[in-house]
């Protein structure tokens, strides 16, 4: 059996798209709840009985969070155009580099009903 174990956090954030469609409230500077969700994948560790620790885990999550709560996404670096997809890889690659184990990144904004989910293969 391979086991998936993951970890939430929310962060707030303003942002600014440029659109064909809603385009005159997205190329103002409006802001959302996003919520996200990083899961790790394997098998648990004989000693730990764990997949991985969470507690690294929130860790780590945290000083990502710290990078969005509260920032204007156009001008937090690495994130580019600031889509859906494009919060998915940043969280990927600022993961990825403590947990090679990555299995997936959801973000999405209960608000708006929409999000976005990266896994493992599809990433860059």
């Amino acid at each position: 059996m391979n086991y998936e174990i993951s970890q939430r956090f929310f962060f707030d954030a303003a942002h600014t798209l440029k659109r064909k469609i809603e385009a005159e409230g997205s190329r103002r500077i409006h802001g959302h709840t996003y919520q996200c969700e990083v899961s790790l994948g394997g098998q648990p560790d004989v000693k730990t009985g764990m997949v991985s620790d969470l507690g690294y885990l929130r860790t780590h999550l945290d000083k990502v969070r710290d990078q969005l709560d509260h920032h204007y996404l156009d001008e937090v670096e690495g994130i580019g155009i600031p889509t859906l997809e494009n919060l998915c890889a940043f969280v990927w690659r600022a993961v990825e580099k403590e947990f090679a184990n990555i299995s997936c990144v959801r973000v999405w904004r209960d608000a708006r009903g929409d999000g976005c989910v990266l896994r493992r293969g599809a990433a860059s």
